[in-house]
């Protein structure tokens, strides 16, 4: 390969790497769920770190999302979204 291709193979790629870079930012993450090593389970997609609760803390989060919901409703001034 002469240097003229190598500059645009180059230059090729480094687009295709923007491109994909650009579609990965644009992708809405979803959510996966994975049991951990000790017996918790994990919710990843919501940040940058995973969400880890133990069966029962689910449970109890769970048994309050009506009040959770209302929480939200009623402190939507003070809270922030991504």
């Amino acid at each position: 390969m002469s240097d003229d291709d190598l500059k645009a193979e180059i230059e090729r790629l480094k687009a295709e790497n923007e491109n994909l870079k650009e579609e990965k930012k644009k992708t809405v993450k979803e959510l996966s769920f994975k049991v951990s090593a000790k017996g918790a389970m994990s919710v990843y997609g919501m940040g940058r770190f995973p969400v880890t609760l133990y069966k029962e803390q689910w449970e109890k989060l769970l048994a309050r999302v009506e009040d959770i919901k209302q929480f939200l409703k009623d402190n939507e001034a003070d809270l922030k979204t991504k």
